[in-house]
């Protein structure tokens, strides 16, 4: 909440100022851009987080690489920050381990996944604010 008591229209976990870059290619909120980028964001981070979470059980180091590169461009393209940092953190110990390095990702990839359910909690937060009349 904010001083005047209404929801502050950015969680913690966004930054305000990608969020803005997007409002600005529609001012008036008219054609509801941001609504439909944030939604359709919000759906593929939980569909990676859920193959994610899968191909690590599995030790699909690959496709794991590939799926934190995929969340790490996607989030900081709508200012979820945390989100972008987990995901690069993730690779750069991933290709360590590839390199030969003893690195262990798993607390990396365990991080990633919390953080991404903490972004997804935040866009959802958003979207509900937008959606009140």
């Amino acid at each position: 909440m904010n001083d005047s008591g209404a929801p502050d229209p950015t969680p913690a976990a966004l930054d305000p100022a990608a969020l803005d870059k997007l409002r600005e290619l529609d001012p008036q909120g008219r054609h509801g851009l941001l609504e439909r980028v944030m939604t359709t964001y919000v759906n593929s981070l939980l569909r990676i987080l859920g193959l994610l979470e899968a191909e690590a059980t599995r030790g699909d180091v690959e496709t794991v690489a590939r799926l934190a590169h995929q969340l790490k461009s996607s989030s900081a393209s709508i200012g979820a920050m945390p989100l972008s940092r987990a995901a690069a953190e993730v690779e750069r110990e991933l290709r360590a381990a590839s390199a030969g390095s003893s690195a262990d990702a798993s607390v990396a990839i365990a991080r990633l996944l919390r953080e991404g359910r903490g972004a997804a909690a935040s866009v959802n937060a958003m979207l509900a604010s937008l959606r009140r009349p």
